[in-house]
């Protein structure tokens, strides 16, 4: 948030603002004058929304069933169903007012459990204190701070990498933007992502500190530790530690932000689709039609997002944090690196953004499958500035080649000054 926040507020919401989008990927056909790069844009959303949603299935679902007993299959089939329904029956109010009160429940159960761990810790706050300081938990003894080779594991990687990937999907991520074009009010926008941000950095600390709490309590407490897997450590603790009461409360608030992610999700896809794709082979679309084709495809992809979370929960992922985050970095940072290209380059053409794509894109993969040594946290910033470099180079090659001039609208980029 400490790098998303400030690179969004100053450089990209007065961008989106002025231009009055309806979709995020309507600036790529503004600022590139390709239809073609808006369609592309869409679908890399899409496919990373896909990801998304079926790793925020997957893991609640792991919780309930660690407790209840009932497959995780069933429970990601009932998640997804109700999320579809009042997507599909209610639009972006519902998704806007259903995201408040769930957020509402999500902070209260958290921090609730956040004081019955340390009313249970042994030393309370001043053991979580130590362990974090001299007990090395907050940064452990073999962590490096900084790497002359950034793309390593490292604190400044990590920090820099998230940093970029929230970023990414600040810009480019249509469930983000799509709040944005709630207003074109700019003091109002800025507020709206000054408090984001704020209400995130909280929720985090709090999620970090129970991780920590955690580690303590089970350290103090090793006769009831119990068996599992890397992701499902709270889960075990909701099931077998907590009482009824707030195993009920906590079960809501983690059901209840995933809904509420689930269901913007849902809504960002189906507007995506029907204003970025589905616009460009049906013509003159009516907004009754519109309405139903976005109802259309918040239920298919729903259904394709439970069926990849099956697959997900029946497979082996060591860590669903880590492996998200990779993946976050693939789809997004390439995306993403397509804004900033067009947003910071005025020379930037059409041609020199698909080759920029497309190189960011291959390279990334490559790293992921044949370099190992390269930290899944670097991909974003990889992609970012490959997508810049090469698709600079490139357009300015071609603007030499043809001896013409690029024509861009002014206020596209970031350099535009209003008068």
């Amino acid at each position: 948030m400490f790098i998303a926040v400030p690179l969004t507020i100053k450089f990209f919401l007065p961008l989106y603002s002025r231009l009055d989008l309806d979709t995020a990927y309507q600036y790529l056909e503004i600022r590139f004058a390709s239809k073609g790069l808006r369609i592309l844009g869409a679908l890399m959303f899409i496919i990373y929304q896909i990801g998304r949603m079926s790793i925020i299935m997957y893991l609640p679902s792991v919780v309930l069933a660690e407790l209840t007993g009932i497959s995780v299959n069933i429970l990601i089939i009932v998640m997804g169903i109700i999320a579809i329904i009042y997507s599909y029956t209610g639009g972006l109010k519902s998704v806007l007012w259903t995201d408040f009160i769930q957020g509402v429940v999500l902070i209260v159960g958290v921090i609730g459990t956040l004081f019955f761990l340390i009313a249970n810790i042994n030393g309370g706050v001043g053991t979580i204190m130590e362990t974090l300081t001299s007990g090395q938990k907050f940064i452990s003894s073999n962590e490096v701070i900084f790497d002359i080779n950034i793309l390593k594991s490292s604190v400044f990687i990590i920090f820099v990498g998230a940093g970029l990937n929230t970023f990414s999907s600040y810009v480019s991520s249509q469930d983000i933007v799509q709040r944005f074009t709630t207003t074109t009010n700019l003091k109002e926008l800025k507020k709206m992502t000054y408090g984001n941000g704020l209400l995130s950095i909280t929720v985090a600390t709090v999620f970090y500190l129970i991780g920590t709490c955690l580690f303590i309590f089970y350290t103090q407490n090793p006769e009831l530790a119990q068996t599992a897997k890397q992701d499902q450590i709270f889960a075990s603790y909701i099931a077998y530690q907590l009482p009824v009461g707030i195993t009920g409360i906590l079960l809501a608030a983690i059901y209840a932000a995933s809904q509420s992610t689930l269901s913007t999700g849902l809504n960002s896809v189906a507007t995506s689709w029907t204003l970025d794709i589905q616009t460009m082979i049906s013509k003159d679309m009516s907004f009754e039609r519109q309405t139903k084709i976005a109802q259309y495809i918040s239920l298919g992809v729903g259904i394709v997002a439970i069926g990849v979370s099956v697959v997900l929960a029946n497979g082996e992922i060591k860590s669903a944090y880590e492996w998200f985050n990779s993946f976050m970095g693939l789809v997004l940072g390439v995306l993403a690196g397509i804004f900033v290209l067009g947003a910071f380059c005025k020379s930037a053409t059409k041609f020199g953004a698909y080759i920029g794509f497309v190189v960011s894109a291959i390279l990334v993969v490559y790293l992921k499958y044949n370099v190992p040594d390269v930290t899944s946290w670097s991909y974003s910033l990889i992609t970012i500035t490959t997508s810049v470099i090469v698709g600079q180079i490139v357009s300015m090659i071609q603007l030499h080649i043809t001896k013409r001039k690029n024509n861009v609208r002014e206020d596209s980029t970031i350099y535009y000054e209003v008068n």
